[in-house]
């Protein structure tokens, strides 16, 4: 089955590799300073001998073609070797965020024996989109950029005949967050590690329970963090026995007419690329009704309803709401055809997925961990 064609995407303006900002005409303030503070960052970063170093994500595709995420930073010597499994690294999110960006970074793609050339974006981010020819399941491709080390990245292959998928929100759903929202990123990017985070009870046995369900149903992660936090990310989820899937992060970094990304715009275009790159998928969408989840997956089930098999929300405790920002005031819109379900923890969206047909009853065994022993999974 082969997708709908991709439409097309802006390109951000660049910089060259030594930071310095490329001609393109007058931008926005915000731009020329965040090139002004690339262009410090990657100076220091030099003088101080720091390396190329490709930090890799887990990517995703189809038979025919597979999205490399990846990002590219210059990094201690030291710290190269432990950006190659992410998994095994246990370093704070600030020390991600200290690491200069390479722009424009030339990095190479090895998909399966045939080598693929690709380039970062301003803030040394690759997303990239290459034909390939694989079979459904996990593969593993190499990264590398300049003289950097030849990194590893899981890449997860969609079945053509696949028509069922999850895409679940992070903080809030899958993870405890219990602090007021202004400081959320801050606390998760600069001060906790993986080890810190408390998982939301019972999600990762509902999470467990689909997967048994339904095995070749891709899990994709999307949230409003940057891909600094992804690795952190990454252990948190496998720490907890999260099923692995991709992460869909963004970049905090302005854009050529804005100060500030927004998250919920990222949110909103990453489903609408799911939906162009998988056709024939149904997703069970899953979030809080903390702010914006509720809003952004009824626009996205009125627009495609084709593309949605159910939108499962966890309500927050009182004490959790008050420090979300409060719950969202619209709730869901209409959404013909597209079956909601709200409950406070896995266990009951479990119990209301299992009467929509979801999940079969007969996956769960008795030797299943219970909800309250999820957040003691062993190292």
């Amino acid at each position: 089955m082969s997708p709908r064609p991709m439409k097309p995407r802006p390109q951000s303006h660049a910089v060259d590799s030594q930071g310095k900002p490329q001609s393109s005409g007058r931008r926005h303030l915000a731009l020329r300073l965040d090139d002004a503070w690339l262009g410090f960052q990657t100076r220091l970063a030099i003088r101080r001998g720091r390396v190329e170093t490709v930090i890799p994500y887990t990517g995703y595709g189809s038979t025919s073609w597979v999205r490399v995420l990846a990002r590219v930073v210059r990094s201690d010597p030291r710290d190269a070797a432990g950006h190659a499994k992410p998994l095994q690294e246990s370093m704070r999110g600030w020390r991600n965020f200290t690491s200069a960006p390479v722009a424009n970074a030339a990095v190479q793609v090895t998909i399966a024996g045939t080598v693929h050339e690709v380039v970062a974006d301003r803030g040394g981010v690759v997303d990239a989109r290459i034909p390939v020819v694989l079979d459904a399941g996990w593969h593993t491709i190499t990264l590398r950029s300049g003289e950097s080390r030849i990194v590893e990245a899981p890449i997860e292959i969609v079945a053509d005949d696949a028509d069922f998928g999850v895409v679940s929100d992070i903080d809030d759903t899958v993870m405890v967050t219990a602090l007021p929202r202004p400081f959320l990123a801050a606390w998760n990017t600069f001060v906790l590690n993986e080890h810190a985070r408390t998982p939301t009870p019972g999600m990762a046995v509902l999470y467990e329970r689909i997967a048994r369900t339904a095995p070749s149903a891709p899990v994709l992660y999307l949230s409003t963090g940057a891909w600094n936090v992804a690795p952190t990310l990454s252990r948190f989820l496998s720490r907890n026995l999260y099923p692995a899937g991709p992460k869909l992060l963004t970049d905090w970094g302005p854009t050529p007419d804005r100060w500030f990304r927004s998250g919920q715009e990222h949110k909103r275009n990453s489903l609408e690329r799911l939906a162009e790159e998988f056709p024939h998928i149904k997703w069970l969408l899953v979030g809080d009704d903390g702010q914006h989840d509720e809003a952004i997956y009824s626009e996205f089930a009125q627009r495609h309803p084709e593309n949605v098999k159910a939108i499962a929300i966890r309500q927050l405790s009182a004490g959790e709401a008050v420090l979300a920002g409060g719950r969202s005031k619209s709730g869901g819109q209409p959404t013909p055809g597209v079956p909601w379900i709200y409950a406070p923890d896995g266990a009951g969206m479990s119990a209301r997925l299992e009467e929509l047909g979801v999940i079969r009853s007969e996956v769960r065994s008795a030797d299943d961990p219970e909800e309250g022993e999820v957040g003691t999974a062993s190292e």
